[in-house]
């Protein structure tokens, strides 16, 4: 395959950052943003992502340029349910609530646009670009500002009728108090971040510097104990429905964060009665914290170029 063959734009929008990512045709950044912000709002988000695009734009030559097959977005489904707790203003999370996004953008586009749901997309991330090994059958699992995730199955990601399968930030986990709650609620960074306030830390590196989050202390401990239980109910219950091979786990985060969280899961899925199921290997993501952007650029990608499977070889 030749890499420029065709250019494929991503755009995350995330409820703490926004990340705008060029790949060539297979799979290589060859371009990326970031904007991190206290919460999205959709007029600066749209400018983003138009700017951004003509930036990037600039730097290819004409004939790279004519070679740009599409953009996809990945951000949160019904983000405006969301603002109390993404700390927003309720009229700018409402905002969203009547803006198509996608047509805004594609108004102003020569090529495709296409919209999917952020762990959605990250999932396809993994799919598409990661080495998740021979798994065609994964449940997946994106640590972000949330908990979200995605489903794999017979190598084709699923999203279902209505595009909303996977969604497993809803998914119902015992809390902290061993009440029933939502997994979002235990597992997502914005958690982390919130203890981390209570304590007087300001924590905004945890979303401009997720390569390295430094010493932070106890909480980051007692969070990854908490999400680690949680995500371990949450891989047995789906099991439960389908017996996956791999559940896979990945986020916004440092490398050797995600490495002690996966470790912990797999010890807490070892510590739950897991009697007439088949439990998958728990995993480590490969494509790490730009999974959601890539995997925004990767819905052109797959929907003009891939038959059949829905991976793609990469040049060592």
């Amino acid at each position: 395959l030749n890499p420029e063959g065709a250019f494929f734009i991503g755009l995350k929008i995330g409820r703490r950052s926004a990340e705008l990512v060029l790949i060539d045709f297979l799979g290589n950044v060859r371009s990326m943003l970031q904007h991190s912000y206290r919460y999205p709002a959709p007029r600066e988000t749209v400018e983003f992502a138009l700017t951004g695009m003509t930036r990037m734009r600039g730097e290819l030559t004409q004939a790279q340029d004519k070679r740009i097959a599409g953009l996809g977005i990945a951000m949160p489904f019904e983000l405006w349910n969301w603002a109390d707790t993404a700390g927003a203003p309720r009229e700018i999370m409402d905002e969203w609530r009547h803006r198509d996004i996608r047509s805004d953008i594609q108004a102003q586009c020569d090529f495709p646009v296409y919209l999917q749901n952020d762990a959605t997309s990250a999932c396809g991330a993994e799919l598409v670009f990661g080495q998740a090994g021979a798994a065609r059958d994964f449940v997946y699992f994106y640590i972000g500002a949330f908990a979200g995730g995605g489903i794999v199955l017979n190598g084709r990601l699923f999203g279902g009728p209505t595009g909303n399968a996977g969604a497993l930030g809803s998914m119902p986990v015992p809390g902290p108090d061993g009440k029933p709650t939502q997994l979002i609620d235990v597992a997502s960074i914005a958690m982390l971040e919130k203890a981390l306030n209570a304590r007087g830390v300001e924590a905004s590196h945890l979303w401009t510097s997720p390569e390295d989050w430094g010493d932070i202390g106890p909480e980051l401990d007692i969070w990854i104990a908490g999400a680690a239980q949680a995500l371990a109910y949450a891989i047995v219950a789906a099991s439960s429905v389908i017996d996956f091979e791999a559940a896979v786990i990945d986020g916004w985060m440092p490398l050797s964060v995600r490495g002690r969280l996966v470790d912990a899961v797999r010890v807490a899925v070892g510590t739950i009665d897991g009697e007439g199921l088949k439990l998958p290997a728990v995993r480590e993501g490969t494509v790490g914290i730009h999974a959601r952007a890539l995997g925004g650029a990767s819905l052109p990608l797959s929907e003009r170029f891939l038959i059949g499977s829905t991976t793609i070889s990469r040049s060592p």
